[in-house]
């Protein structure tokens, strides 16, 4: 694990700024950021009465670079169904989204019809831009209150920060996830990028991004944190 954070920290920090996580100017209003081809993925519903899982973040999420069929969202639809489970995943990423702009839009994404699941990954976008990890963990736990007030099940996923920037910055961040994970009585995927982040041969050239098969590893990874959170609704 410390090997994969330290790897994974060399090439997010030899490009920090330039293509971390999709960075891109936040859109004005949560409907625009939900519907931007170049931001985000469009929420579709194809099936009202079905419960809905709310895949919730940024670039990681949406999967940039990726074609829709290839992203996590997609992948962990096909592995419900193909375990007989009848939830909707829908893909709620938007590139660049940091915890802020997740607070704007997080309403809008839980007034779609059935919503039962969020899968929160939102994170990496605040330590890429520097901003507070206190005031990211007040968007989490803010964007988690409101998920719970509609009864929504929250999946927490949480991100490492790499060595560079600090052992003291490094266990804040990491605690931050942790802890909120604990206070809030939610479900917790401690990284996100588990066996993928510093992994040359599951990501794209950018050294950040999952490739195809790093987003499938992701699936896996998900999918078991997500389990328990399933209840009794498979068929």
């Amino acid at each position: 694990m410390l090997k994969q954070i330290a790897l994974f920290g060399l090439v997010l920090f030899g490009l920090l700024f330039a293509a971390a996580c999709g960075v891109a100017k936040p859109a004005s209003n949560p409907r625009e950021a939900m519907t931007n081809a170049n931001a985000s993925a469009p929420i579709t519903v194809t099936n009202t009465k079905a419960p809905k899982i709310i895949a919730f973040g940024d670039s990681l999420t949406i999967g940039l670079g990726l074609t829709e069929k290839e992203s996590y969202p997609s992948l962990l639809q096909e592995k419900l169904k193909a375990n007989g489970y009848d939830h909707e995943v829908i893909n709620a990423g938007v590139s660049g989204d940091t915890s802020a702009g997740g607070l704007e839009r997080i309403d809008w994404a839980l007034n779609q019809p059935n919503v039962e699941i969020l899968i929160l990954e939102l994170g990496a976008n605040d330590m890429l831009r520097g901003l507070s990890v206190a005031k990211m963990k007040e968007n989490l736990r803010e964007i988690i209150k409101r998920a719970k007030a509609k009864n929504v099940k929250v999946l927490l996923c949480g991100m490492l920060a790499p060595p560079s920037l600090g052992a003291d910055y490094t266990r804040e961040y990491a605690a931050a996830f942790r802890d909120l994970a604990k206070e809030e009585a939610v479900a917790f995927l401690p990284f996100f990028l588990e066996g993928v982040g510093g992994v040359k041969n599951l990501n794209q050239t950018d050294g950040i991004h999952p490739n195809a098969e790093g987003a499938r590893r992701i699936t896996e990874t998900v999918y078991k944190s997500l389990t328990p959170l399933l209840g009794k609704t498979q068929k």
